[in-house]
Protein backbone atom coordinates (compact mmCIF):
# COMPACT_ATOMS: atom_id res chain seq x y z
CA UNK A 1 0.00 0.00 0.00
CA UNK A 2 1.28 3.34 -1.06
CA UNK A 3 0.96 6.51 1.09
CA UNK A 4 1.11 9.96 -0.56
CA UNK A 5 1.38 13.43 1.22
CA UNK A 6 1.05 16.49 -0.41
CA UNK A 7 3.17 19.08 0.00
CA UNK A 8 2.40 22.52 1.32
CA UNK A 9 5.31 24.83 1.57
CA UNK A 10 5.58 26.74 4.92
CA UNK A 11 4.93 30.69 4.35
CA UNK A 12 8.02 32.43 6.26
CA UNK A 13 6.28 34.78 9.13
CA UNK A 14 5.33 38.02 8.02
CA UNK A 15 7.75 40.93 8.94
CA UNK A 16 6.93 43.02 12.05
CA UNK A 17 5.35 46.58 10.61
CA UNK A 18 7.92 48.35 12.52
CA UNK A 19 10.21 46.75 9.87
CA UNK A 20 8.19 47.41 6.46
CA UNK A 21 6.39 50.37 7.53
CA UNK A 22 7.59 53.97 7.27
CA UNK A 23 8.98 55.50 10.77
CA UNK A 24 8.90 58.90 11.99
CA UNK A 25 11.96 60.19 10.20
CA UNK A 26 10.47 58.98 6.77
CA UNK A 27 6.73 60.87 8.17
CA UNK A 28 8.14 63.92 9.87
CA UNK A 29 5.17 66.40 11.22
CA UNK A 30 6.19 68.92 8.08
CA UNK A 31 4.47 68.87 4.61
CA UNK A 32 4.84 70.90 1.69
CA UNK A 33 1.48 72.47 2.29
CA UNK A 34 2.81 73.87 5.71
CA UNK A 35 6.09 73.46 6.68
CA UNK A 36 6.97 73.89 9.81
CA UNK A 37 4.19 72.15 11.79
CA UNK A 38 5.11 71.50 15.86
CA UNK A 39 6.92 68.32 16.69
CA UNK A 40 8.05 67.20 20.45
CA UNK A 41 11.15 69.27 20.18
CA UNK A 42 8.62 72.61 19.44
CA UNK A 43 6.65 71.99 21.84
CA UNK A 44 8.92 71.83 24.60
CA UNK A 45 11.85 74.14 23.62
CA UNK A 46 9.61 77.32 23.20
CA UNK A 47 7.69 76.41 26.54
CA UNK A 48 11.41 76.40 28.15
CA UNK A 49 11.69 80.00 26.88
CA UNK A 50 8.34 81.03 28.01
CA UNK A 51 8.97 79.54 31.40
CA UNK A 52 12.32 81.49 31.74
CA UNK A 53 11.57 84.47 29.93
CA UNK A 54 11.66 87.26 32.80
CA UNK A 55 12.84 90.39 32.03
CA UNK A 56 14.73 91.62 35.53
CA UNK A 57 13.87 95.72 35.42
CA UNK A 58 10.29 95.11 33.51
CA UNK A 59 6.91 94.37 35.70
CA UNK A 60 5.86 90.79 35.29
CA UNK A 61 2.43 92.11 34.65
CA UNK A 62 3.62 93.90 31.34
CA UNK A 63 5.70 91.23 30.00
CA UNK A 64 3.91 88.45 27.38
CA UNK A 65 5.75 85.84 25.48
CA UNK A 66 3.88 83.59 22.75
CA UNK A 67 4.61 80.19 21.07
CA UNK A 68 3.42 79.32 17.69
CA UNK A 69 0.86 82.13 17.24
CA UNK A 70 -0.11 84.08 14.16
CA UNK A 71 1.29 87.44 14.14
CA UNK A 72 -0.45 89.29 12.09
CA UNK A 73 1.81 92.51 10.59
CA UNK A 74 0.06 94.65 7.90
CA UNK A 75 -2.67 96.49 8.27
CA UNK A 76 -3.11 96.81 4.86
CA UNK A 77 -3.15 93.17 4.12
CA UNK A 78 -5.26 92.12 7.35
CA UNK A 79 -5.12 88.53 6.49
CA UNK A 80 -1.11 87.87 6.27
CA UNK A 81 0.64 86.74 9.28
CA UNK A 82 3.82 84.65 10.27
CA UNK A 83 3.75 81.86 12.98
CA UNK A 84 7.03 82.42 15.26
CA UNK A 85 8.50 79.42 17.05
CA UNK A 86 8.53 82.03 20.05
CA UNK A 87 8.74 85.48 20.63
CA UNK A 88 8.87 88.09 23.56
CA UNK A 89 7.64 91.33 24.24
CA UNK A 90 7.60 94.25 27.08
CA UNK A 91 5.25 97.01 27.43
CA UNK A 92 2.42 94.77 26.51
CA UNK A 93 -0.13 93.20 29.25
CA UNK A 94 -0.16 89.55 29.64
CA UNK A 95 -4.18 89.66 28.54
CA UNK A 96 -5.87 91.72 25.46
CA UNK A 97 -6.44 94.91 26.77
CA UNK A 98 -6.45 93.60 30.00
CA UNK A 99 -9.28 90.81 29.83
CA UNK A 100 -8.93 88.11 27.72
CA UNK A 101 -6.63 84.88 26.14
CA UNK A 102 -5.09 86.16 22.87
CA UNK A 103 -6.60 84.17 20.17
CA UNK A 104 -3.52 85.86 17.85
CA UNK A 105 -0.76 88.89 18.40
CA UNK A 106 -2.37 91.90 15.90
CA UNK A 107 0.40 94.28 15.79
CA UNK A 108 -1.70 97.39 15.16
CA UNK A 109 -3.89 96.24 18.13
CA UNK A 110 -1.24 96.03 20.09
CA UNK A 111 1.22 98.72 22.09
CA UNK A 112 4.14 97.25 21.21
CA UNK A 113 5.83 95.00 18.27
CA UNK A 114 7.87 91.94 19.50
CA UNK A 115 11.53 92.70 21.17
CA UNK A 116 12.65 89.18 20.28
CA UNK A 117 12.00 86.02 18.13
CA UNK A 118 12.93 82.92 18.09
CA UNK A 119 12.71 80.45 15.59
CA UNK A 120 13.81 76.95 15.71
CA UNK A 121 15.08 75.82 12.02
CA UNK A 122 13.12 72.78 10.18
CA UNK A 123 14.34 71.17 7.25
CA UNK A 124 11.08 72.95 5.41
CA UNK A 125 11.55 76.08 6.84
CA UNK A 126 15.27 76.63 6.84
CA UNK A 127 15.92 79.00 3.75
CA UNK A 128 12.74 81.72 4.87
CA UNK A 129 13.93 81.58 8.47
CA UNK A 130 17.24 82.51 7.00
CA UNK A 131 16.54 85.24 5.06
CA UNK A 132 18.23 82.93 2.15
CA UNK A 133 14.95 82.10 0.15
CA UNK A 134 13.41 84.58 -2.73
CA UNK A 135 9.90 85.83 -2.53
CA UNK A 136 7.70 85.68 -5.87
CA UNK A 137 6.33 88.94 -6.50
CA UNK A 138 2.56 87.36 -5.77
CA UNK A 139 3.77 86.06 -2.34
CA UNK A 140 3.60 87.73 1.05
CA UNK A 141 7.36 88.83 2.39
CA UNK A 142 9.38 86.28 3.78
CA UNK A 143 9.60 85.95 7.98
CA UNK A 144 13.39 87.50 7.85
CA UNK A 145 11.44 90.74 5.77
CA UNK A 146 8.81 90.34 8.12
CA UNK A 147 11.05 90.60 11.05
CA UNK A 148 13.22 93.22 9.68
CA UNK A 149 11.77 95.50 7.41
CA UNK A 150 8.19 95.61 8.88
CA UNK A 151 8.25 94.59 12.31
CA UNK A 152 11.85 95.89 12.95
CA UNK A 153 12.22 93.45 15.96
CA UNK A 154 15.46 94.53 17.98
CA UNK A 155 16.83 90.71 17.95
CA UNK A 156 16.33 87.53 15.71
CA UNK A 157 17.20 84.26 16.59
CA UNK A 158 17.49 81.12 15.40
CA UNK A 159 18.86 77.60 17.12
CA UNK A 160 18.84 74.48 14.67
CA UNK A 161 18.72 71.02 17.20
CA UNK A 162 20.43 68.68 14.66
CA UNK A 163 23.78 70.86 14.34
CA UNK A 164 22.81 72.65 17.81
CA UNK A 165 24.35 76.42 16.46
CA UNK A 166 22.59 79.65 17.89
CA UNK A 167 22.68 82.31 14.92
CA UNK A 168 21.57 85.74 16.46
CA UNK A 169 21.18 88.79 14.46
CA UNK A 170 20.57 92.84 15.69
CA UNK A 171 18.74 95.45 13.92
CA UNK A 172 21.19 97.88 13.08
CA UNK A 173 20.73 100.74 10.84
CA UNK A 174 17.66 98.95 9.38
CA UNK A 175 19.22 95.62 8.80
CA UNK A 176 20.00 92.56 10.19
CA UNK A 177 23.93 91.99 11.54
CA UNK A 178 25.21 88.82 13.08
CA UNK A 179 26.54 89.12 16.71
CA UNK A 180 29.00 87.61 18.03
CA UNK A 181 28.23 85.71 21.09
CA UNK A 182 29.90 86.02 24.35
CA UNK A 183 30.49 83.34 26.58
CA UNK A 184 28.71 81.23 24.16
CA UNK A 185 25.14 83.42 24.69
CA UNK A 186 23.68 86.57 22.88
CA UNK A 187 23.60 89.60 24.98
CA UNK A 188 20.62 91.91 25.82
CA UNK A 189 21.35 94.53 28.03
CA UNK A 190 18.27 96.29 26.81
CA UNK A 191 16.27 93.30 29.28
CA UNK A 192 19.38 92.35 31.68
CA UNK A 193 19.00 88.88 30.01
CA UNK A 194 21.42 86.94 27.37
CA UNK A 195 20.23 83.92 25.72
CA UNK A 196 22.04 80.81 25.27
CA UNK A 197 22.81 77.15 25.33
CA UNK A 198 23.15 75.08 28.43
CA UNK A 199 23.12 70.88 28.99
CA UNK A 200 20.34 69.81 30.94
CA UNK A 201 17.31 68.00 31.36
CA UNK A 202 14.04 70.02 31.57
CA UNK A 203 10.49 67.98 31.64
CA UNK A 204 12.84 65.29 32.14
CA UNK A 205 15.08 65.21 28.82
CA UNK A 206 18.85 65.10 28.47
CA UNK A 207 19.81 67.48 25.77
CA UNK A 208 21.15 70.78 24.78
CA UNK A 209 18.76 73.66 25.34
CA UNK A 210 18.50 76.89 24.67
CA UNK A 211 17.02 79.16 27.23
CA UNK A 212 17.38 82.36 28.96
CA UNK A 213 20.51 83.19 31.19
CA UNK A 214 21.49 87.00 33.17
CA UNK A 215 23.77 88.88 31.88
CA UNK A 216 26.17 87.39 34.12
CA UNK A 217 25.52 84.14 32.62
CA UNK A 218 23.40 83.07 35.84
CA UNK A 219 19.88 80.54 34.39
CA UNK A 220 17.16 82.21 35.15
CA UNK A 221 15.08 79.43 36.97
CA UNK A 222 12.09 77.72 35.43
CA UNK A 223 9.10 77.70 38.37
CA UNK A 224 9.56 73.90 38.59
CA UNK A 225 13.61 74.96 39.28
CA UNK A 226 12.66 77.60 41.72
CA UNK A 227 10.70 75.17 43.80
CA UNK A 228 13.48 72.66 43.66
CA UNK A 229 16.26 75.59 44.66
CA UNK A 230 13.93 76.46 47.69
CA UNK A 231 13.25 72.64 48.88
CA UNK A 232 17.16 72.29 49.10
CA UNK A 233 18.00 75.18 50.95
CA UNK A 234 15.54 74.71 52.96
CA UNK A 235 16.97 71.51 53.76
CA UNK A 236 20.41 73.17 53.87
CA UNK A 237 19.23 75.78 56.65
CA UNK A 238 17.55 72.77 58.81
CA UNK A 239 20.36 70.77 58.17
CA UNK A 240 22.84 73.48 59.84
CA UNK A 241 20.19 74.45 62.06
CA UNK A 242 20.26 70.95 63.93
CA UNK A 243 24.52 70.80 63.15
CA UNK A 244 24.48 74.73 65.26
CA UNK A 245 22.37 73.29 67.94
CA UNK A 246 24.48 69.80 68.70
CA UNK A 247 27.51 71.80 68.98
CA UNK A 248 25.37 74.36 71.64
CA UNK A 249 24.84 71.46 73.79
CA UNK A 250 27.92 69.96 73.14
CA UNK A 251 29.71 73.23 74.77
CA UNK A 252 26.65 73.19 77.46
CA UNK A 253 28.14 69.64 78.51
CA UNK A 254 31.83 70.34 78.09
CA UNK A 255 31.22 73.64 80.88
CA UNK A 256 29.26 71.82 82.86
CA UNK A 257 31.65 68.64 83.08
CA UNK A 258 34.53 71.67 83.79
CA UNK A 259 32.66 72.88 86.31
CA UNK A 260 31.79 69.88 88.23
CA UNK A 261 35.40 69.12 88.05
CA UNK A 262 36.13 72.19 89.73
CA UNK A 263 33.82 71.84 92.21
CA UNK A 264 35.66 68.35 93.15
CA UNK A 265 38.67 70.36 93.73
CA UNK A 266 37.06 73.22 96.04
CA UNK A 267 36.53 75.78 93.26
CA UNK A 268 33.32 76.92 93.05
CA UNK A 269 32.68 77.94 89.35
CA UNK A 270 30.11 80.43 89.80
CA UNK A 271 32.55 82.94 91.42
CA UNK A 272 34.93 82.72 88.81
CA UNK A 273 34.97 85.50 86.32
Amino acid sequence: MTISYNYIPQSDPPLPPWETLPTMYDLPSDNPEEPGLPDDFHFLQPLLLYLTFQPIHWNPDLVYSAADLNLYYDVQHPLWYKRPDWFGVVGVKKLYKGKDLRLSYVTWQEPANPFVVVELLSPGTEAEDLGISERADDKPPSKWEVYEQILRIPYYIVFSRYTNELQAFRLVGGHYEPMNLTEGRVLMPELSLSLGVWQGAFRDIERLWLRWFTLEGELVPAPTEETVAANERAIIAEQEARHAKQEAEQAKRKAEQLAERLRKLGVNPDELI
